[in-house]
């Protein structure tokens, strides 16, 4: 058995509701980085806890063709720090989510940061973790796999070849394999796009979730309904309410409501948590004077500074000039569409999708001329994008923001219900999700 088929057969064996806690860590800290870039620019560059990578450098076939700013967020499956180091028990003990040996190098979460350069709105792109996709960017090999594999595949092959050739078993080694993951990564989601040119990208693995969350709590989230699962430990009152960090990993994790199996999540539910999440952090942020409060984002950054991995040519400074858009709230939230769900040939449940829509929907949203895509296709059937509503209590579908517990658990320690702001209601995962106020879904 070979390395990567070793790292395939050890993270299937996890239980799979561990899987989705990464990616909020990813995107907050995304949104951070790229956010606060004016007031802490310095800061973060002369941190040398911050490993900077060149996984782009000389590796794009793609030209650039405007001076819009494309970053790429990925988030892997890991439960290690980005040199390897196992966390420290009280982190594991707080993610639920095994040790050191668990866990593997799948990019579980991906999304595509478009940040025009006249200052418009922003749009983050989220492109789910199972499409199957031809993978791209490892030399000799013609794949298709799950989108989110291509980094483990690429740093196999790269590890492999490596060893093969006499090289230590050591960190250089080790971080050279990485890098081969990075580019087979970067080059598969920008093939999968339609030659999407990536002029940054920020990786970041497991590890800072907790710390990420405890710095910026309490987050404030809204539901649509009351729901509990003892799997995730999510217990959630209806409508808008604070919750901490523990409470934060359940929000993302969440796939199924125990004491109502009709109620079902599925992975797109959840990226649509992610990024309402999100939405909210940043909000939360701003109301909060945080980004223009150095020491607090100085104890943000700090949290996830060994978990983080940038690009060597990210300059903060020069994004800085583009970072007004997020931080006022101006950036919406799409998830790319599929057109289904099947099977792979090695029998692994899969989103099938339509290459050419796809890549029709990305072209729509990076144009700067034309309006974002109103909609994404959902599984099965045609359903209009309209399912969102704005308003303090103005819903549709599955329920609408309220600032009571009605609904809510009669046990357990459900976070309480906080008096309800400007929301904005939005039923199940299709559509655009906006920024700039607190987001309630399902």
């Amino acid at each position: 058995m070979g390395l990567y088929e070793q790292l395939i057969l050890r993270d299937r064996r996890r239980l799979r509701r561990r899987r989705i806690t990464l990616a909020v860590l990813a995107a907050v800290v995304a949104a951070v980085m790229v956010a606060v870039a004016f007031v802490v620019a310095t800061v973060v560059q002369a941190n040398d806890n911050i490993l900077r990578s060149r996984a782009l450098d000389g590796a794009q076939s793609v030209a650039k063709l405007t001076k819009d700013t494309n970053i790429l967020v990925m988030g892997l499956d890991s439960r290690v720090d980005e040199k390897g180091k196992p966390l420290s028990a009280a982190v594991y003990s707080a993610l639920d989510a095994g040790n050191q040996s668990t866990g593997g190098y799948n990019a579980n979460v991906l999304m595509l940061v478009h940040i025009p350069a006249d200052g418009s709105k922003a749009t983050a792109m989220s492109i789910p973790r199972d499409d199957y996709v031809h993978l791209a960017g490892i030399p000799g090999q013609d794949l298709h796999a799950k989108i989110k594999e291509a980094y483990g595949y690429g740093l196999a092959a790269e590890q492999t070849a490596l060893l093969a050739a006499g090289k230590p078993n050591d960190q250089a080694t080790y971080q050279q394999a990485r890098e081969a993951g990075r580019r087979a990564e970067i080059a598969t989601v920008s093939q999968f796009l339609g030659s999407v040119h990536i002029d940054h990208f920020v990786e970041v693995t497991m590890a800072g979730f907790y710390e990420v969350a405890q710095a910026v709590a309490p987050i404030t989230v809204c539901v649509n309904q009351a729901t509990q699962d003892t799997y995730s430990g999510a217990n959630f009152v209806k409508g808008v309410q604070q919750i901490n960090a523990k409470q934060a990993m359940a929000f993302v994790r969440q796939r199924r409501d125990t004491t109502n199996p009709n109620y079902s999540f599925t992975d797109l539910d959840r990226e649509r948590r992610q990024q309402a999440f999100i939405v909210s952090v940043i909000h939360q942020l701003k109301q909060a004077g945080t980004f223009t409060d150095i020491p607090k984002m100085q104890s943000v950054l700090s949290a996830v500074s060994s978990n983080l991995v940038v690009d060597s040519g990210l300059n903060l400074l020069d994004m800085a000039r583009q970072a007004g858009a997020i931080t006022s709230g101006n950036i919406s939230f799409t998830t790319l569409p599929i057109t289904g769900f099947g099977t792979s040939p090695t029998g692994e449940s899969i989103n099938t999708v339509d290459v050419a829509q796809v890549q029709a929907t990305v072209k729509e949203l990076l144009s700067p001329a034309r309006k974002p895509a109103a909609k994404a296709a959902t599984p099965g059937h045609s359903k209009p994008a309209g399912s969102a509503s704005s308003g303090s209590g103005a819903s549709h579908g599955s329920g609408s923001p309220s600032g009571s517990a009605a609904n809510a658990p009669s046990s357990g320690t459900a976070p309480k219900a906080a008096k309800t702001p400007a929301t904005t209601t939005y039923s199940d995962w299709t559509g655009a999700l906006q920024g700039g106020s607190v987001t309630c879904v399902k």
